[in-house]
């Protein structure tokens, strides 16, 4: 895809972030392209699961699914993955997670043709990587959990005991500085904890939105370096507590 026409995605998306849906008549004229242009980029979106379309009227994806959370702040997400694709190197083998900024991450390191092993629980990850040729993907056996598109459960930790990595890359539903890093859902929380063992540096992929969000299951992962990717917005008492425990903060916009 060219830079032209992903620049004008990342708008789409945008404008429908604003305000969840548009006429693909009135999109049209907002970016300035034809209408027949229009509908091929609403064909390409909606092929990627980010907007559905019904009676000329293009409607921003649901954020409950992995494929709908791409195409909120994608912009942030994009810069947040091309930072955490930095520290990736040709020949690698790393861990992902199930999350958005995990898959823009994958994304990016094939872009980027690197020659890397992704292991990872996401065949929603695995598929939408599937195009990128230096990329190969090693898919952990599971429970299959259709809304998050992941694998879960005691193969899990199986699997990844079979491994030893650098980074594990993941992604979090929020912060407090009283319980840390949390996601909703247990059983992911476990898949987690069991991938973390087999790697050196827990790396957390999350925009600064996250932060003084509650989940509702803490992720409880002590005892090895960490760091947090995101975005300029984080809140300054955020930052300085997490530098306090330890956890290098790296901004999406510096450093690259």
């Amino acid at each position: 895809m060219s830079n032209k026409k992903q620049l004008r995605h990342e708008k789409i998306l945008g404008l429908l972030e604003q305000q969840t849906q548009m006429d693909v008549t009135a999109l049209a004229a907002e970016l300035g392209v034809s209408q027949v242009t229009m509908r091929q980029d609403l064909d390409t979106l909606e092929s990627q699961g980010l907007v559905t379309r019904s009676h000329g009227i293009a409607i921003l994806a649901s954020p409950d699914d992995l494929g709908g959370r791409l195409a909120y702040h994608l912009e942030a997400k994009r810069e947040i993955a091309a930072r955490a694709a930095t520290l990736v190197e040709d020949g690698d083998t790393i861990m992902i997670e199930s999350g958005s900024c995990c898959a823009l991450l994958a994304e990016a390191l094939g872009r980027e043709q690197k020659h890397v092993t992704i292991v990872t629980n996401s065949a929603f990850i695995a598929d939408f990587v599937k195009d990128y040729a230096t990329l190969q993907v090693v898919l952990f056996g599971g429970i299959y959990q259709p809304a998050s598109k992941c694998l879960v459960g005691p193969f899990v930790a199986q699997t990844a005991a079979n491994y030893h990595v650098r980074y594990l890359f993941i992604g979090t539903d929020g912060w407090t500085a009283a319980a840390g890093f949390s996601n909703k859902d247990l059983l992911r929380v476990q898949a987690v904890r069991d991938m973390a063992r087999s790697a050196d540096v827990l790396a957390i992929l999350t925009e600064s939105e996250k932060f003084h969000r509650p989940g509702t299951v803490p992720l409880n992962i002590d005892g090895q370096p960490r760091l947090v990717i995101t975005d300029k917005n984080i809140p300054a008492d955020c930052k300085v507590q997490l530098e306090r425990d330890g956890i290098d903060v790296l901004l999406a916009d510096a450093g690259r």
